[in-house]
């Protein structure tokens, strides 16, 4: 009897593990990189496993990098996509694709172009949720253009809330435009209209009818400002975002009030710039340009298009003193809930 008591004793004394506090900052560190200068390098990914037993509810996230990593878009992905161990990789090795990142997963976070410090924070009770057993990956584009070498070690910070807390899961759409041929000593002016409608009809029975909570453009040097828009049946406009920020600058931010897609059937992306030099300017990295948003949603569906193909430009239209250009879109569309 005496070993029994003992043995109560000992497990009533017995202190327990605390459980996981859910809304503790996460706090992800990658590279080093060491980058010379003159140089660009677009090769690169990064993975980082997150080892989270349970759904992570995160509300904003921060991304502090430095001078020369030019931008980045992160996404979330079960542990067994792009198999690999942590940390930098040649890109090409593991058939990293954002695209596939975007449908395995769901969209993270986008950095502003060339921005060294960047916080992407939702509303209160707002979150994109990363599922148990994730990582977060990223292709990463370094471009150092001094005249220095330059040396950086990046962070990532997820700052979650409870499930308790959680009022509105959101989801990612996102369009680029890669018909561009930016005229010689020109303004110019692309765009690309997504209607929603059909498509929104087939998998809801509903028109569009999801708000967009945060917005964010991509563009490069040439680039001077991004507008976002939504077009009416009847072809009635209101800006959702709009920016003229240059880069270094953030370029993204959230929507408040959110917009409210309802009675809206059609998303227009539109890009502007200002090209000084003698020869037209395409699409790509390097001293190419451009055109791409992020936005997050409360809709169920991550939604994404526009001209995934770097086709011709077309035939502008001259408008004032802008070349003017306009392209169809085609509008892709996954389930975010698994």
């Amino acid at each position: 009897m005496r070993w029994l008591l003992l043995a109560m004793v000992a497990c009533a004394t017995t202190p327990t593990t605390p459980a996981p506090d859910p809304t503790a900052p996460l706090t992800f560190a990658f590279g080093p990189y060491d980058i010379p200068a003159q140089t660009e390098d677009t090769k690169d990914c990064v993975q980082i496993t997150m080892h989270n037993d349970a759904a992570v509810f995160v509300n904003t996230v921060e991304l502090t990098t430095g001078p020369g990593f030019h931008h980045s878009n992160w996404f979330y992905v079960p542990e067994h996509t792009f198999p690999g161990d942590d940390g930098t990789y040649a890109c090409n090795d593991r058939n990293f694709s954002e695209p596939v990142a975007a449908i395995q997963g769901g969209v993270l976070f986008a950095q502003s172009t060339q921005a060294a410090h960047e916080i992407q924070q939702f509303p209160p009770g707002h979150v994109v949720k990363i599922p148990a057993r994730s990582k977060i990956v990223a292709q990463i584009h370094l471009l150092n253009a001094g005249d220095n070498p330059v040396s950086l070690a990046p962070t990532i910070v997820l700052t979650p809330i409870a499930e308790a807390d959680v009022t509105t899961t959101l989801a990612g759409i996102s369009f680029e435009d890669q018909a561009l041929g930016l005229p010689p000593n020109a303004q110019s002016r692309f765009s690309v209209e997504c209607d929603f409608a059909p498509k929104h009809e087939a998998l809801f029975g509903t028109p569009p009818n999801f708000h967009i909570f945060y917005a964010l453009a991509h563009y490069h040097t040439l680039g001077t400002g991004l507008d976002l828009e939504a077009v009416k049946p009847d072809g009635t406009t209101a800006m959702v975002y709009s920016t003229q920020n240059r880069v270094g600058d953030a370029l993204g931010g959230p929507i408040a009030p959110a917009f409210d897609m309802t009675g809206y059937t059609k998303l227009r992306m539109t890009c502007d710039y200002f090209n000084p030099r003698a020869a037209t300017v395409g699409w790509g990295n390097g001293d190419q340009e451009m055109c791409v948003f992020l936005a997050f949603t409360d809709s169920p569906y991550n939604w994404g298009g526009g001209v995934t193909t770097s086709d011709p430009p077309g035939d502008p239209t001259l408008v004032g003193n802008v070349m003017t250009y306009s392209h169809t879109c085609t509008l892709f569309a996954n389930d975010a809930s698994h």
